[in-house]
């Protein structure tokens, strides 16, 4: 990845999960290189991120907990204007809802994304919020600090923000929500 403008958020992908819940399911091996419509659905999310045309960076290193994850990926993109924090295992949200959450930074500190009142992701984090994304740990990820922010809730008409995958069953309704767009 380029060093990004100082004023341009950075997509961090999440890609350092165990996916115990998916082994659980009856899957096997890595939730992230499960085959969805015969690709991995790791390359779907990398995909929509290229699209949307902002930096990003992938975090793949298997830390303990998604705060260790978002710490790493933050420390590695210090020059960064804020961050998009994304998990790997969403592959279907659109480029377009990366886009606007990254263009309501300008107007908050956090940025919520929501479908249908259901929270998702990326969650965004103005550069302000920098050093102690770069000081979490552990499982709960970053959300003492959007606790603490009064965020801005960003409802988007995209499914694909909430649809991520953790079991198999999680697996088969993404392939039906991915065929039904074909045919949209």
């Amino acid at each position: 990845m380029d060093e990004p403008a100082s004023n341009s958020p950075v997509v961090l992908v999440l890609a350092s999960g165990r996916g115990e819940r998916f082994v659980a399911s009856g899957g096997s091996g890595s939730k992230l290189k499960a085959l969805l419509a015969g690709r991995p659905v790791i390359e779907h999310t990398l995909a929509a991120v290229r699209a949307s045309g902002l930096p990003f960076h992938v975090e793949g290193s298997g830390h303990p907990g998604m705060g260790d994850s978002i710490a790493a990926a933050v420390r590695a993109t210090p020059n960064a204007g804020g961050w998009l924090v994304l998990p790997a295992d969403l592959p279907l949200v659109s480029p377009e809802s990366l886009r606007a959450v990254a263009a309501a930074l300008a107007h908050a500190s956090v940025v919520l994304p929501t479908y249908r009142g259901t929270r998702g992701h990326p969650v965004g984090f103005a550069r302000e919020h920098g050093p102690a994304l770069q000081r979490l740990q552990g499982a709960e990820g970053a959300a003492a600090i959007v606790r603490a922010a009064q965020p801005l809730k960003l409802e988007l008409e995209d499914e694909g923000i909430v649809a991520d995958i953790d079991t198999l069953a999680d697996l088969a309704r993404a392939e039906s929500l991915l065929a039904r767009r074909g045919r949209s």
